[in-house]
């Protein structure tokens, strides 16, 4: 799944070729995705001009003069640019055709994305009670802290919660982790304030670091500008169970937490 790198590399690969830009219509192939695409988002959204793309969590918000389309992209959807007409393959469901020529093309093979109509994105259903973003003031080690105090839940899902942070994927999750030499499977509640103010700065930087290296790709994840992430090659624990570990040379364990598989080092990690 696209985690909050991947939507950022995305947001930031599209932004400039749609904020300006007049929708001159939207082409809908496909209406049944997770929630169904309204009828009438090609009435709602031709002729309005692109204000702002904005990213809230794993949400695009695509502002335009009047009304937000937000968007998900589900498991293994993304959105790139193409040339008007370019002739859609499979799974290609959306088309936002620009005057500029250029169209935001909206791919979804297991149609488990999302594109919405709001006319008040931050307080939609789906993103009101959203915690704060990861690369902000407003979150840092103090808040994961006291929000953990009293918790027996592992310390992974806790941080996964996206009601305690926003876009804390199972990735990143993992690796911030490791770089702050916590083992997941911890008690949320038993874990010192100090070793929290750590784990605030990894989650930050592994999430910036992701970023400026266009995100992770893990099977299929393009970013906006259709070219793939290479944060996958700097990688220390997602996905090497079993391997050696980079650091001390420990063989990596696999281990479930909250229903989603995690690989730490039991000797860096304690």
């Amino acid at each position: 799944m696209p985690e909050l790198p991947e939507v950022e590399t995305t947001r930031r690969g599209i932004a400039p070729h749609l904020e300006g830009q007049r929708v001159s219509r939207v082409v809908v192939r496909e209406r049944r995705l997770r929630w169904p695409i309204p009828e009438d988002l090609d009435v709602r959204l031709s002729g309005q001009r692109i204000v702002l793309v904005e990213r809230r969590a794993k949400y695009l918000l695509i502002n335009a003069e009047v009304g937000t389309l937000i968007s998900h992209l589900g498991m293994s959807g993304n959105l790139r640019l193409v040339e008007v007409g370019m002739p859609a393959a499979k799974h290609e469901h959306v088309d936002i055709e620009l005057e500029s020529g250029m169209a935001l093309r909206y791919t979804d093979p297991r149609r488990f994305g999302a594109m919405l109509w709001s006319h008040d994105p931050h307080n939609h259903e789906l993103l009101m009670r959203l915690g704060p973003e990861p690369l902000t003031d407003l979150f840092d080690g103090e808040r994961l802290f006291q929000l953990s105090r009293g918790k027996s839940m592992a310390v992974k899902p806790f941080i996964m919660d996206n009601a305690v942070v926003v876009g804390v994927g199972n990735i990143y999750a993992t690796e911030a982790l490791f770089a702050a030499g916590i083992d997941p499977r911890r008690a949320a509640g038993g874990i010192s304030r100090g070793r929290y103010l750590k784990l605030a700065i990894e989650i930050k930087r592994v999430l910036a670091a992701a970023i400026e290296r266009g995100g992770t790709t893990l099977r299929d994840f393009i970013g906006g500008d259709g070219q793939p992430g290479y944060f996958q090659q700097e990688l220390f624990v997602y996905g090497r169970g079993g391997e050696a570990c980079k650091v001390c040379g420990t063989e990596l364990r696999n281990v479930v937490l909250g229903q989603r598989a995690s690989v730490f080092c039991p000797r860096c990690q304690s």
